[in-house]
């Protein structure tokens, strides 16, 4: 093969068979420029969010209040271009408040889960630190599965082609 060069229109070109069977400096190189290019969409993408909200934010929040919602999609018309705005409602708990309260739903002989979805936890670093006899009280409501696993390249030093 010769020099990778990589467009977007090359990119989906390449099967995964012919990706694994390049050479070392290829494979390399194709990963570098994948990681260039993503940093390049995000930064590109950011650019354009910003660049979107400077033309229509301010239009499609007053059309959102004007229709008397705080958050939701809202669409624009400019000349031809149809925008679709949409600003999600994003809800964040007070961990510690919600405790509270759950503990008095408790003491009122009230059942927990028919007010409040509860995902418990443990982390695997406090796990790890305790006693066996802790650890066998628990292990039986653990599951480990494996993650999406990743690679990183690099040449050895000296091993460069």
């Amino acid at each position: 093969m010769t020099a990778l060069t990589l467009t977007p229109t090359t990119l989906p070109d390449l099967s995964v068979s012919q990706i694994a069977a390049l050479s070392h400096q290829e494979l390399q190189e194709f990963d570098i420029s994948l990681a260039i290019l993503v940093s390049w969409v995000k930064v590109s993408r950011d650019r354009m969010n910003a660049a979107l909200e400077q033309r229509y934010g301010e239009q499609a929040r007053a059309g959102l209040l004007e229709s008397g919602r705080d958050f939701g999609v809202m669409h624009l018309s400019d000349g031809d271009l149809r925008v679709t705005y949409d600003l999600p409602k994003r809800v964040s708990w007070d961990q510690p408040q919600l405790t509270k309260i759950a503990e008095r739903i408790v003491a009122a002989g009230e059942r927990v889960q028919d007010y409040m979805d509860a995902d418990l936890s443990v982390s695997e670093s406090r796990f790890n630190n305790w006693p066996p006899a802790l650890k066998e009280q628990f292990a039986a409501a653990r599951t480990v599965k494996p993650g999406k696993a990743s690679y990183r390249l690099a040449f050895v030093k000296g091993n460069q082609a």
